[in-house]
């Protein structure tokens, strides 16, 4: 699954490679300015990821050169990110086909239903067949569609994708939407105080309450992402640069960029398990600078994981 955090910097570094090649001579400041990074550093991260990336042969004259020369940001060898991508018909229809059953899904924007009116002239003359999309929806989905419409508060059972605990909880629902083949509810949720998105193949159950609740002007954009709450448990860990990846796959806040290319950042969860067991899967990568009960369920994960081991040696050496 790619995380919004994810999507956002690729989509900044393809609307920054054509600028820069466009503006020969731009200065990092200027680059930094334009495309909203915090510091150099992210700047020459997203350069080294596509540095000597290429098209087939592969040879030194098809890969692309990115790099900083002195305060200059140098982007060569990309002639094919100079000009507007072509798409195949199997891409247009597919583009047609997520944009319209994103429209149906009460999910589009004026942008999006303009960009799909522009590519159906195109691929659909006067004439032709119509493109039906059927997207299936879960039962729970109408449910919460109305709750939103109507801004009725919604209590709901559902089961921690982090703890597998099943809660009950009262929230206010805000739209509901679909990604990467799931669906998801976008609600304030008065028990954790605060915005979350939950699963809604992991609500066992839904009753809509008389209550009512006045929603926001304008509700946070529905995306797959995690609020933290004034409970949660919060940790400062170190990560070494094997372990980068971690910034993009989790929604934590960056406190630091070191120079030997380390990244320190604030994670919160609203249970220290789910902490504990990214620490020791990253092993020596990271390192845990602060949070007492991260520390804590961390040893004990430790702990549990060494007894299993040991069991499981002791059987096999008695076979």
């Amino acid at each position: 699954m790619t995380s919004p955090r994810t999507r956002r910097r690729l989509t900044r570094i393809l609307s920054m490679l054509p600028w820069v090649m466009a503006n020969p001579g731009a200065s990092v400041e200027e680059v930094l300015e334009r495309f909203g990074y915090r510091h150099r550093r992210e700047l020459v991260d997203d350069l080294n990821t596509v540095f000597v990336c290429g098209l087939p042969g592969y040879g030194p004259g098809d890969l692309m050169e990115a790099y900083v020369d002195d305060d200059v940001v140098v982007v060569a060898m990309a002639d094919y990110f100079a000009r507007p991508l072509r798409l195949t018909a199997h891409e247009a229809l597919g583009l047609l086909a997520s944009g319209r059953a994103l429209l149906s899904a009460g999910q589009g924007s004026e942008t999006l239903a303009r960009a799909v009116e522009k590519l159906e002239a195109v691929l659909l003359p006067d004439d032709a067949e119509p493109l039906a999309v059927d997207l299936p929806e879960p039962p729970l989905v109408e449910v919460f569609r109305r709750a939103a419409a109507e801004g009725r508060v919604v209590r709901i059972e559902h089961v921690s994708g982090a703890t597998g605990r099943l809660t009950s909880r009262d929230v206010e629902p805000w739209s509901v939407f679909s990604t990467l083949g799931n669906w998801y509810l976008s609600a304030h949720c008065r028990r954790a105080g605060a915005e979350r998105v939950f699963r809604i193949d992991r609500i066992r159950a839904a009753e809509v309450l008389d209550e009512r609740f006045e929603p926001p002007e304008e509700p946070p954009t529905p995306e797959v992402r995690y609020t933290p709450s004034a409970d949660d448990v919060r940790a400062t860990i170190r990560l070494g640069p094997e372990a980068a990846w971690v910034v993009d796959y989790y929604p934590v806040d960056v406190v630091a960029t070191e120079e030997d290319g380390a990244t320190v950042i604030r994670f919160s969860a609203s249970d220290p398990k789910v902490a504990a067991r990214l620490l020791v899967r990253l092993g020596a990568s990271a390192t845990l600078l602060d949070g007492d009960e991260v520390a804590a369920a961390t040893e004990e994960l430790r702990r549990a994981i060494l007894r299993r081991y040991r069991t499981s040696s002791e059987g096999s050496s008695d076979e």
